[in-house]
């Protein structure tokens, strides 16, 4: 018989595993010759530059419907006419968002004289003038926001976004 007890060896068994979880989190040694791979788990997306429309094209208190970053994602431009939370354009009254609820994917409606959205599935409700935040309802994030650029000729363009869209897990498909 043996003399290992049945505690000495779980504690040399836990030893032995804690032993390989720490080595295998430890950072690869190479040469300084080897190149340095790209990491598969990067948070930034390559998101295409689209032209949405010029500065004129937009009223305020209207919503203009689109899509970004592909066409089975819809987004809603808006212009408030007064400066609002992460706001563009030289008022600082233009921003958009994606349409879909965060909570199960609602496509959401924007009402202006509440100037949020509102989701018809669970009657969650999102700020527009406060970039997007969950003002009401079962929705744990906020909406995810359309990255705009707008060029010296007034165009306006979509450059990425801010937070992942429903249903999705990266935003760009591609």
């Amino acid at each position: 018989m043996s003399d290992l007890s049945r505690r000495h060896f779980l504690k040399l068994g836990a030893c032995v595993v804690g032993g390989a979880c720490a080595a295998s989190a430890l950072p690869e040694t190479g040469h300084a010759g080897d190149a340095v791979a790209a990491s598969t788990l990067t948070t930034t997306l390559p998101y295409p530059r689209v032209k949405l429309v010029h500065l004129t094209d937009l009223k305020a208190g209207q919503e203009l419907r689109l899509s970004y970053p592909d066409n089975a994602s819809p987004i809603s431009l808006l212009k408030f006419g007064k400066p609002v939370l992460t706001g563009m354009g030289p008022d600082q009254d233009i921003v958009a968002f994606s349409r879909y609820c965060t909570h199960m994917g609602g496509t959401l409606q924007f009402k202006a004289d509440t100037g949020a959205f509102h989701c018809p599935l669970h009657y969650a409700m999102f700020d527009a003038q406060k970039g997007g935040l969950t003002v009401i309802g079962q929705a744990t994030d906020n909406l995810p926001q359309v990255e705009l650029e707008i060029d010296a000729k007034g165009d306006i363009y979509a450059v990425g976004i801010k937070g992942l869209i429903y249903g999705r897990q990266a935003n760009v498909l591609a």
